[in-house]
């Protein structure tokens, strides 16, 4: 390892698979608060509850007692939020025939 890879650390390549499904790992169980989605210019609570699972290769929203995002891992996008209670995720819808999705992920709040 040399001295500048020491020095400033190694870079992710975010558009890996295996820092996606890292990323996926690292949300998997994670309690939901709410959900929402910008839509015509308002922010709009489409969930209330729920939580966000990892199975095999696909990344599962859960909110309501519904099913709200269904994305392939190699296509998922997460970003945190700056607050840290939260998370955008980006990427096709599986359960809408693909079309491209952002919600936004509120997660509960746990004292630790």
């Amino acid at each position: 390892m040399s001295f500048f890879s020491k020095l400033f650390g190694k870079r992710n390549n975010t558009d890996s698979y295996s820092f996606r499904l890292n990323r996926a790992r690292e949300l998997h169980g994670q309690a939901v608060k709410y959900v929402t989605e910008h839509r015509d210019g308002n922010e709009d609570v489409i969930g209330r509850g729920g939580a966000l699972c990892l199975k095999g290769d696909e990344f599962i929203v859960d909110s309501s007692g519904d099913r709200l995002f269904v994305c392939k891992v190699r296509d998922l996008e997460a970003s945190n939020l700056m607050s840290g209670d939260g998370v955008v995720i980006k990427g096709p819808n599986l359960l809408e025939d693909g079309r491209m999705r952002t919600i936004t992920v509120h997660f509960v709040y746990y004292r630790k």
